[in-house]
């Protein structure tokens, strides 16, 4: 990964669509579980944005920065706030990274990766579990849902 506002890019066409998702839920859906332990429709959204965060610190520290732990949120407005502001916080890091953080090799739970492909690795991850949300809204039963990439 050569061009970093490419990937920053890329990933927002991804994250806009998790804060278009939350346009489709009311507050009493946060805290709906497909099945007794998993993650509720707010926790994943939270794993999402968290996770993104952890990957792009830990790219720029050049060691395992851990992520946000998961909050308790009453009102969709609350959630949005929330994500609104680790989006932004997130892209900020990753415009900030250098050639040379991309390149760094980083241990990583057992494996060491240059920074570029933890990057896409964590690209990989927010769009697996945004495709969980999909699933979520639809058992929510929403059947207005956003495309799957945002391109506006």
């Amino acid at each position: 990964m050569s061009n970093i506002e490419a990937y920053v890019q890329q990933w927002l066409s991804h994250r806009k669509v998790v804060h278009q998702m939350l346009e489709e839920v009311n507050s009493e859906q946060l805290q709906f579980k497909p099945w007794e332990n998993g993650m509720s429709f707010s926790q994943l959204v939270q794993h999402i944005t968290n996770a993104m965060g952890m990957f792009a610190t830990t790219v720029k520290n050049g060691t395992y920065t851990p992520g946000a732990k998961s909050q308790e949120f009453r009102s969709v407005a609350e959630l949005q706030a929330k994500v609104a502001a680790d989006t932004e916080q997130t892209e900020a890091i990753l415009r900030s990274l250098t050639a040379e953080d991309l390149e760094r090799p980083i241990e990583f739970f057992g494996h060491t990766l240059p920074g570029s492909v933890l990057l896409q690795n964590a690209k990989d991850h927010e769009i697996h579990h945004k495709g969980q949300l999909f699933i979520y809204l639809r058992l929510l039963g929403i059947e207005k849902v956003p495309f799957f990439v945002s391109r506006g």
